[in-house]
């Protein structure tokens, strides 16, 4: 599983999502990637002011936060 979180720095909706992710992480493992959307002007454009976005093996699943039980639904697979 494949979890792409898109931020920024300086976000603390990204802080708070990231805790989730690692926390997550421990129990489950998955592959997490950090997407910085300052970085490319396509992603600013599409994420902006929408971040943080959480995209699981392509699908965006989570917007401004991530919620825990339901992150733990997903990468279980149930």
């Amino acid at each position: 599983m494949r979890v792409v979180l898109y931020t920024r720095p300086g976000c603390h909706l990204c802080d708070e999502a990231r805790k989730v992710l690692v926390a997550e992480q421990k129990h489950h493992p998955f592959e997490l990637e950090e997407v910085d959307v300052q970085d490319d002007e396509a992603l600013e454009r599409a994420y902006g002011i929408r971040i943080p976005v959480v995209e699981i093996d392509g699908e965006e699943r989570f917007e401004y936060e991530v919620d825990p039980g339901e992150l733990t639904r997903i990468v279980r697979g149930a």
